[in-house]
């Protein structure tokens, strides 16, 4: 069954068919072709599937990256992160690197802060005199942050298919998170010495005494939010509905940018974002259903182990099995039906849950900024007003930037650890 499944996955996939319709098609069909299952089972089970208090934090947040973005709050973080940064040569690309790192802490979707920042700051790069294709890479390889920072709808994902601790995982992301906004950083900041790009970075910018004035109330959001979490008063659910009231609260009377008429087309946009990603988890959960059934999970488990029975040697197949995954497959598809096999296989392998997390949402991350199905990639490109091809050599360079980092994340548990371990 497991085999006529992905193979109708596959063919759906080759003729553009929408990823989470490919999975649920292909579901029913392994139902009702290998399986004495009542048809009452699928939307049984698409139910169950959604029917999960943590999955309510992902519209909620996807909604205040929204009302950031229209409520002014990006604009600000911009202003306030080139008065900081963007006095030396190559500080337009620094601070591009520094905002989204901001943007995430606070939206956890990486393609609203491709939007919201690149929007801004690609047309200032271009301004300055960067090649488009260096700005739309850089841009989209930033926004990679917005799922590793917390909060993180992917490490929700994750938490919810693997019953890991959420809060534990949002912890676990920050320093892996810092480290790839450090490795982009100095590569862009060298990049430009050698160039000699961005040597008028810094004309025009305000003091960083009146732009952090201005994002005052943009900077304090990620602590209410996260400080909430892990000072134990909400839950991320809750920290999500705060975070909504608080964007709706600075963008119309702190900012007053906000107007109540174009309210309806931000809740249209966080309406079809959110739904396009229940949809695949349902569909993918009614997929990991059925592969359960089979005892698929535990079977891949114990095949994965006895193969790689060195942990170096499984961290290095995972790395790239997942980082091939994430070029072909949408990243929330991968983790709700992924996770609970490989989680299962990393655990007897002797590898906490919580550092394969962050592995796993670090390595599906890259495929969003990778051909051919790379969302960021195609994002930045929509806001540069440029070609994919003109990014990819850029692109690339931040790319092998990133795997750096990441083989650290990977063989360093301690980067994913050290704050749980020193604040739980």
């Amino acid at each position: 069954m497991t085999g006529s499944i992905v193979t109708i996955m596959l063919i759906l996939f080759a003729l553009s068919v929408p990823v989470a319709v490919a999975i649920g098609l292909a579901s029913i069909a392994g139902l009702f072709a290998f399986t004495a299952l009542p048809a009452i089972v699928i939307p049984q089970q698409l139910f169950v599937a959604l029917d999960k208090f943590p999955l309510a934090a992902i519209p909620f947040f996807i909604l205040a990256g929204s009302l950031m973005e229209v409520g002014g709050i990006s604009r600000r973080l911009v202003e306030f992160a080139r008065a900081c940064v963007g006095g030396v040569q190559g500080g337009l690309a620094v601070t591009t690197v520094v905002t989204c790192m901001m943007f995430a802490a606070i939206s956890g979707s990486s393609v609203a802060t491709t939007f919201a920042v690149g929007a801004v700051l690609i047309p200032a790069m271009v301004r300055f005199g960067y090649p488009v294709g260096f700005a739309a890479a850089l841009t989209a390889a930033s926004a990679e942050l917005g799922v590793v920072i917390p909060p993180s709808i992917p490490l929700i994902l994750y938490g919810v298919a693997t019953q890991t601790s959420i809060p534990d995982l949002f912890l676990a992301g920050v320093l892996p998170g810092l480290l790839i906004a450090a490795g982009l950083i100095m590569t862009a900041f060298v990049w430009c010495r050698i160039k000699g790009w961005g040597k008028r970075d810094g004309e025009g910018r305000d003091s960083k005494r009146s732009t952090f004035m201005r994002a005052f109330f943009a900077l304090l959001m990620p602590v209410i939010v996260l400080g909430g979490i892990y000072g134990g008063v909400t839950t991320p659910t809750e920290a999500s509905v705060i975070a909504v009231v608080y964007a709706l609260f600075v963008g119309i009377v702190v900012h007053r940018e906000l107007k109540l008429s174009q309210l309806p087309h931000v809740f249209q946009r966080t309406v079809v974002s959110s739904t396009v990603i229940m949809f695949i988890i349902a569909t993918a959960s009614l997929l990991g259903y059925l592969l359960n059934r089979e005892s698929v999970p535990d079977q891949a488990a114990e095949w994965l182990v006895t193969t790689f029975q060195e942990p170096v040697s499984f961290l290095l197949a995972m790395n790239a099995m997942l980082f091939v995954t994430g070029m072909f497959i949408e990243t929330g598809a991968s983790i709700i039906v992924l996770a609970p096999i490989l989680t299962e296989a990393a655990t007897r392998a002797g590898i906490d849950q919580v550092h394969f997390g962050i592995i796993m949402v670090v390595n599906l991350a890259l495929g969003m900024i990778t051909p051919p199905f790379g969302v960021n990639l195609f994002a930045a490109a929509q806001v540069a007003g440029c070609s994919v091809l003109e990014m990819l050599r850029p692109l690339l360079v931040f790319v092998a930037v990133i795997i750096a980092c990441l083989a650290v994340i990977t063989f360093v548990p301690s980067i994913s650890l050290v704050l749980g371990q020193f604040l739980m």
